[in-house]
């Protein structure tokens, strides 16, 4: 197995090893976490959308392996760890049918999501741009008819 296969397993396996941790936290806190707006989608509902998308994007990134893969961890990843940065230092209001979800407060399983979709988002972009740079330099023909990687003439 040449170097570059072995690196983007290890980026494939590790982002999708963060991500199974922040689907098994979100499942494990859905419960205790069902206050809804009124008629609305109760956060515990939410946590559980999280731990599915996180999910896919787990089994995606390690069967698949491509640059939209990783992208989709990316985006699954860094937007859970933005949402649980700005809910704990922001107090954004119920909007519309999604509850407020302010906390205001640091706890040993949020720190762990954290940092486990941290870590998952880092490693999904950091495999993006290995195959970026590696499709980049094969010396196929891009969309403006020149190889990739040559200059503009």
């Amino acid at each position: 197995m040449k170097e570059h296969d072995r690196s983007l397993w290890v980026l494939r396996a590790g982002a999708a090893a963060g991500l199974v941790v922040s689907a098994v936290v979100h499942v494990q806190l859905a419960p205790g976490y069902q206050q809804a707006a009124p008629g609305g989608i109760g956060q515990g509902t939410l946590f559980l959308v999280q731990a599915g998308a996180a999910a896919l994007a787990a089994v995606f990134v390690l069967l698949k392996g491509s640059r939209t893969a990783f992208a989709a961890a990316a985006v699954v990843a860094l937007s859970s760890l933005a949402a649980v940065i700005l809910y704990r230092y922001v107090q954004v209001p119920a909007i519309g049918p999604l509850p407020s979800m302010y906390e205001p407060v640091w706890y040993t399983a949020k720190v762990i999501t954290a940092v486990a979709e941290a870590a998952a988002g880092a490693l999904a972009v950091a495999g993006y741009a290995l195959l970026h740079k590696s499709r980049a330099g094969s010396g196929r023909v891009g969309v403006w008819g020149r190889r990739r990687g040559a200059p503009a003439a």
